[in-house]
């Protein structure tokens, strides 16, 4: 069967239209970074297109602004990062996922999040609308309810006799982003007749029981829920479901060239290089 990548444009963008100021001349910003344990791999992959971008807007790193680099291995580890970044006095935080700029919140509400990508800010309740977000949040929102029925759609399309799918994640979600894709797919589910099970993991040790459970409870396909804390185990995770005969679809194209057999969701390159907007109104003197 021919490997399916698909891809789609960014969906939402939370910034309200704000008028910005240049910049302080002289003045050398400070962006504080909080990214995964694993940057090296997917984070890095479309870092390139976010620094790129602040260059198309005249933000030289070295010149009028550096970056702090900080990685944690997960959103449990993120307090004590911001909290150095609140004593750095950094004038913007930038993270990957809603959840993550959330747990930052909790300790600052004052200094500009802008996320890279994100889920649904608003039905989450990280944000009360995209127009207006409010508060020391904004970036970019990569999420609509439709696409999880659309990747339910494909594998169904793929196998006509489909009847359960497990659907896969790693780590706690934010309880709200996690109520929106559980109802999201749920829905999706019922309209095609299809028994959702739904398997969480916190290592990668504990990945061979999660795919023998998935034989055993008779699991036909798997979806998975991407995050850079799954992305890391990509390629082992693949390797299980390949050996377990399960196929497997996820939220972004790359997962296919990994092994999946489909990967359909949001281009990552194009959600960094408008978030680069973000952050530069932000250092102009729009309030996020």
């Amino acid at each position: 069967m021919r490997l399916v990548v698909l891809t789609i444009l960014a969906l939402s963008l939370l910034l309200a239209p704000l008028t910005g100021q240049a910049q302080q001349a002289g003045k050398v910003y400070h962006i504080g970074h909080a990214a995964s344990a694993d940057f090296d791999q997917p984070e890095l992959r479309h870092w390139p297109a976010f620094v790129q971008a602040l260059r198309n807007l005249g933000w030289i790193e070295g010149k009028n602004f550096v970056f702090e680099h900080r990685r944690v291995p997960s959103r449990t580890s993120l307090r004590p990062t911001a909290e150095e970044f609140v004593r750095m006095k950094v004038d913007i935080i930038i993270v990957s996922g809603g959840a993550r700029a959330a747990a930052i919140q909790q300790v600052t509400r004052t200094i500009p999040i802008v996320t890279l990508a994100a889920g649904d800010l608003v039905a989450s309740g990280i944000v009360p609308s995209l127009n207006h977000p409010g508060g020391n949040i904004t970036g970019m929102q990569s999420y609509a309810p439709e696409i999880m029925g659309k990747r339910l759609q494909m594998l169904r399309e793929l196998n006509p006799a489909l009847s359960r799918v497990a659907v896969l994640r790693r780590f706690l979600w934010h309880a709200g982003i996690l109520a929106v894709y559980q109802r999201a797919t749920e829905d999706a589910a019922q309209s095609l007749g299809l028994k959702l099970r739904y398997v969480h993991f916190d290592d990668a040790e504990e990945l061979p029981a999660v795919f023998a459970e998935m034989r055993k409870e008779r699991d036909a396909a798997v979806l998975i829920w991407d995050d850079p804390a799954i992305s890391e185990l990509a390629p082992q995770l693949l390797d299980l479901a390949l050996k377990n005969r399960l196929p497997t679809i996820a939220d972004a194209g790359r997962w296919a060239t990994l092994g999946a057999l489909i990967g359909y969701g949001p281009k990552p390159q194009d959600l960094y290089r408008q978030a680069a907007t973000h952050v530069d109104r932000i250092l102009k003197g729009a309030k996020p």
